[in-house]
Formats: C-alpha cells, structure tokens, sequence
C-alpha cells in the first residue's frame, strides 16, 4: 500500500492516471458494488434494481484544492441537513451521467457548466435507499459564482482536500439503522458532519488516487 501527499504527485496528474476515463457500466457495477453494505459485509439481496443517480464532486482548483459541497435544506423530507454533493437522479432526457450532474448542480446551487471540467469517474456507489450513484469528478474554476436553490439547499462550503484525503481524518462511526448496528464513514470538519455516502465517496476517492 502506498499513500501520497496532494502534492507530490500533483493532483491533476493522479487524476488523469487513475480515475475512470468514462462511466462505469452499471450492470457491471451491480455484480459486486460498493456502497453503505460494504463495511458490514451485509448480504444483497438480488436481483438488484436501484435507480440511477449522478454526483458532482467538484475540486475547485485553487493554490490549495477544496471540495465544494452542500448542506441539504432542512425542508426536505429527506436527508435534510446532511452535507452532499451536488447530485441526484438521472433523468431518461439526460444525455449523459456528466450531464445529470451538471444539471443537478446547476439546479441545486447554480453552479454553471462553464466553469467545469471532466477528471473522470469513480466506482459506482450503492445507497441504502437504493441509488446506484455514480460521481463525476470535476475541476471547478475558482472563479465561479453559485445561486443556492433554497428548497434543497442551505449553504455551500469548501474543505481543503488534503484534510479529505488523509486518512488520519477517516473515522469509522457506527449508529442502529432499521433494527441493526451499522457502521460508516465520518468525516468531521469544524462545525460540519460529514458522513454516509458523501463520505464513502470521498473515501473512495482517496482509495482510488492514493492507494495501490
């Protein structure tokens, strides 16, 4: 195993190289995803059926690069007040999973395509309610401007990503989910809790650049 610091090999470097150039094929995915389970080694029940969804994980390239991401509103019925990636589900009018998620954050917090580039994808990401998620890592220009939708979104904030690539800051949490104990990865970053799925993928970003 082998761990790296952001800058040394570049970033950008370690994206070209390592990240997939295209979506991952989700029927392939389904044979052996990763996902919320994974920890726990909880047993699939097949056939799986999820529905298709797309994230934005979008790397403002600064001097130091940060992750953008969101607080869900509190209105919503689900999620509420969880921090996200931009994302969501994949609509049959999307002409692409790089177009489901730029719509999804241009919707959620006005974020324009403009100011986006494609790194590449990760693995596809299985929730507990039942998404097959797949996240589109993006370079975001540090000049963009955003335009919160209140209905789904409270705030948007950055996280230096070498505090999210350490692994020191991965901490394994655990709470009673329908009946069982489950655990999770947590990412606490001063007043905000990041966890469930938005940390599983940060994780496996993490694993996918930073390990071999």
């Amino acid at each position: 195993m082998r761990t790296a610091p952001l800058d040394r090999p570049d970033f950008l470097t370690l994206a070209a190289e390592r990240l997939r150039p295209e979506p991952p094929n989700p029927e392939d995915a389904l044979a052996n995803p990763r996902g919320d389970h994974s920890l726990d080694d909880v047993p699939l029940v097949h056939p799986l059926n999820p529905k298709p969804a797309a994230v934005l994980v979008p790397v403002v390239m600064r001097e130091e690069p940060t992750l953008l991401l969101t607080e869900r509103s509190a209105q919503l019925r689900q999620h509420s007040g969880q921090i996200a990636f931009p994302g969501g589900r994949v609509d049959p009018t999307d002409e692409s999973i790089l177009a489901a998620a730029c719509r999804e954050a241009d919707e959620e917090i006005g974020l324009d395509s403009r100011f986006i580039g494609l790194l590449g994808y990760l693995d596809p990401y299985l929730s507990t309610t039942n998404y097959l998620v797949i996240p589109v890592v993006a370079r975001v220009s540090p000049s963009y401007t955003l335009h919160l939708n209140p209905h789904e979104v409270a705030d948007a904030f950055e996280v230096p990503l070498s505090f999210l690539m350490d692994p020191a800051r991965h901490e394994l949490h655990s709470r009673e989910w329908k009946g069982r104990l489950r655990r999770y990865y947590a990412m606490p970053f001063e007043d905000r809790y990041i966890w469930g799925v938005t940390a599983g993928i940060i994780r496996n970003l993490y694993e996918r650049l930073y390990i071999s």
